[in-house]
């Protein structure tokens, strides 16, 4: 991997991970377009770590003020006395989603589902839905009224972002807005709950890709990562500025069109819906099922 790909992919996510339009279905695009070598869910999941550095020095305040709240909530042993000791539950209970069916599901997330017909869809349903909730979403709740019952549905809606296209932010902040969440909250709540599930995402697949025989220079991890950091330190800013008086309809949009381009361009052949390495797993997978048949036959 060449500094220039290292460089516009750190780019690619730090500016698409925290917009409701896919960090992932980008990652996958962009080296499609260019020619490149897709870079694999691996190295997507450890340059991730930029944008959670990103959140976690955005949100120092908040973080710091639910951490205290959590700890002095289980010293007085009354853990959701507080919205923000609550709060703090919410985004542990809403992590155990993603987290178990991350695990289940992690090949097929790292082969098949990288499929541009694949992502192609998500990007195009998930617009869709959003746009249904947005409109009929009342937009008067805030963090302080939030329950477990919003955690744990916020929580499953999370786990979809696992199908790529569909955009961990777009469904976190569906999810918010279709509980009644203001859009700046439903989007703080977002980047609040993505915290934990990047962050042990990266790390486990930083310890995968170090101990593959191919993989990107160090070079290139750390000048993709702290791209990341900065462009996703600057999409924060933008979103939640936006959201204070706009609606989410622009990314609609966006979604839609990029999802109907990729179909025609899928068609045509220009793109392919899977890469190289992408293709010589899927039947290293079968084979591998087939052989563990044959013996537990």
């Amino acid at each position: 991997m060449s500094l220039l790909e290292a460089i516009v992919l750190g780019l690619v996510q730090g500016l698409t991970e925290f917009l409701p339009i896919s960090s992932t279905a980008h990652l996958r695009i962009a080296p499609e377009l260019f020619g490149w070598k897709d870079p694999g869910a691996a190295y997507s999941a450890v340059i991730q770590l930029g944008t959670v550095a990103a959140v976690l020095i955005y949100f120092r305040k908040d973080i710091v003020s639910l951490v205290a709240a959590f700890f002095r909530g289980l010293a007085k042993k009354d853990p959701f006395g507080t919205v923000e000791s609550r709060l703090a539950w919410f985004v542990l209970v809403g992590t155990l989603p993603i987290g178990l069916c991350g695990l289940a599901f992690k090949k097929s997330i790292e082969t098949q589902f990288r499929s541009l017909y694949v992502i192609s869809a998500s990007l195009i349903i998930l617009a869709i839905i959003l746009f249904v909730v947005e409109k009929r979403a009342s937009h008067r709740r805030t963090l302080a009224d939030m329950t477990w019952r919003d955690g744990i549905l916020i929580g499953l809606w999370q786990a979809l972002a696992l199908i790529p296209g569909s955009s961990r932010s777009g469904t976190t902040l569906t999810g918010g807005l279709s509980l009644g969440l203001k859009r700046e909250d439903a989007a703080r709540y977002s980047f609040l709950l993505s915290i934990p599930a990047t962050t042990l995402a990266g790390l486990f697949e930083l310890k995968h890709l170090l101990e593959a025989t191919e993989r990107p220079s160090a070079l290139s991890l750390w000048v993709g990562t702290l791209v990341a950091f900065a462009s996703g330190m600057a999409a924060i800013a933008w979103l939640l500025n936006y959201l204070r008086s706009r609606t989410t309809l622009v990314f609609v949009v966006y979604r839609i069109v990029l999802g109907v381009l990729l179909l025609v361009l899928l068609q045509a052949g220009v793109l392919k819906p899977l890469s190289g390495a992408e293709h010589a797993e899927a039947p290293r997978d079968a084979g591998a099922r087939q052989v563990e048949k044959q013996v537990a036959d």
